[in-house]
């Protein structure tokens, strides 16, 4: 794929459709960079917790709206899932690129670019500089290899099957806003079955099922929150009875 073609067609379709607001842009934007972290797949599965955050959505009710509507305006086809260790699948549009090259197909223009590109999560350290100044990473593809920011790379060495122990679990949950005793139940609960999934599995990355577990643990708090409203103690002073002693003085 040609991320310039691709990013050009995006945002030539956002110009002309009236119907898009800031939010559905900055959710295509997280869509679009997750998909060029897959390596522009076919289809691929995303975490709502860090789209949002990605996009700078604060509101599940705003996000859930904004696929919804990208998906009916044929910006993407999303798969919403109901399983609590696959997040929701989700198959970009390829938007007015029929001239597009062959997937991987070498392209100079692009390697010229990537050469100045300096990727946040990757730091100056991993770049050579030989003695004209210029930057050049070192992971450049060779001919017929399909160019692919190293952010990708960074991306996949970052998944941990298991924490080093129950603090490093309790690092995440507090930098997440939960509490410790939440951090040892999911500690606990998956230290006893091997780090494993229901499905016998083993987790590929326990960060991500962590971040499962604090939203169903939002999710249960929420529909379970006691309801404050108590039964009104006034009398009804205006109900009375047909047997009344009038002999009582007033």
């Amino acid at each position: 794929m040609n991320y310039i073609k691709l990013l050009n067609a995006a945002f030539e379709k956002f110009y002309f459709d009236d119907r898009l607001n800031p939010t559905h842009i900055s959710l295509y934007m997280a869509l679009f960079q997750e998909w060029n972290s897959n390596r522009f797949a076919d289809e691929f599965y995303v975490n709502r917790r860090e789209l949002m955050r990605a996009a700078k959505i604060g509101s599940k009710s705003t996000y859930h709206r904004c696929i919804v509507d990208l998906n009916g305006w044929q910006y993407l086809s999303y798969f919403p899932s109901n399983n609590p260790y696959k997040g929701s699948k989700v198959k970009m549009a390829i938007i007015g690129t029929g001239d597009e090259p062959d997937v991987g197909q070498y392209n100079p223009i692009l390697e010229q670019l990537a050469e100045q590109y300096y990727p946040r999560g990757v730091p100056l350290g991993g770049h050579h500089l030989p003695k004209n100044g210029q930057a050049v990473n070192p992971h450049r593809p060779t001919s017929g290899q399909a160019l692919v920011s190293n952010t990708n790379n960074t991306k996949q060495e970052n998944f941990i099957k298991q924490p080093k122990d129950c603090q490093a679990v309790i690092d995440f949950f507090e930098e997440k806003n939960f509490e410790a005793d939440e951090a040892e139940k999911f500690y606990l609960h998956y230290a006893d079955r091997n780090w494993q999934t229901g499905d016998g599995e083993p987790i590929r990355d326990w960060r991500a099922v962590a971040i499962n577990w604090m939203d169903r643990t939002e999710l249960f708090d929420t529909e379970n929150k006691p309801n404050k409203k108590q039964p009104s103690q006034i009398k009804d002073n205006l109900r009375t009875t047909k047997t009344k002693d009038y002999g009582q003085p007033l």
